[in-house]
């Protein structure tokens, strides 16, 4: 992804994601997609499943924080008080995070490979296009292209 498409790009956690980040992601998905072109229906189906139920970044966030805060929380109710500094972080992160589509915590998740919701729905949706879930709706008007199904797929959901 250029600097062109990424200062247009309307997810917050994508804008404030490294570049070399974002990259590699992009590259994750492409490969997922061109692996599983090559799959029976059943892997497909399977794929698609899984990406249902896979976490993205806004809910890690959401309950790490809640669990360090809570944790917290009890922690200086029980313990000592200084606790609830912890508390506060946790919660400032939380709306840092809702106000500006960035937090502390992001950089270092999505390092770790977790995706925001539309890089989920993304891999999902060109994989059920792949599995012919669509084919009963009336096709595109485009131009024909001599790329192969795996780039035209790429193309459409990257569009």
């Amino acid at each position: 992804m250029n600097s062109k498409s990424q200062a247009h790009e309307p997810d917050r956690v994508r804008q404030h994601t490294d570049p070399e980040v974002l990259e590699r992601i992009e590259h994750d998905i492409e490969n997922s997609i061109r692996f599983h072109a090559t799959q029976p229906q059943r892997v497909l189906t399977a794929r698609i499943q899984d990406l249902e139920q896979e976490w993205d970044v806004e809910r890690w966030l959401q309950t790490n924080a809640s669990a360090v805060a809570l944790g917290a929380a009890l922690l200086g109710l029980t313990v000592h008080r200084k606790w609830l500094v912890l508390t506060c972080a946790a919660a400032a992160f939380l709306l840092q995070h809702s106000l500006s589509g960035w937090s502390p915590p992001l950089p270092i998740l999505r390092r770790l490979g977790i995706r925001t919701r539309s890089e989920i729905s993304r891999e999902k949706f060109a994989l059920k296009v792949l599995r012919g879930d669509f084919k009963e709706l009336p096709p595109l008007r485009r131009q024909p292209t001599a790329e192969g199904p795996v780039q035209k797929v790429m193309d459409t959901v990257n569009a």
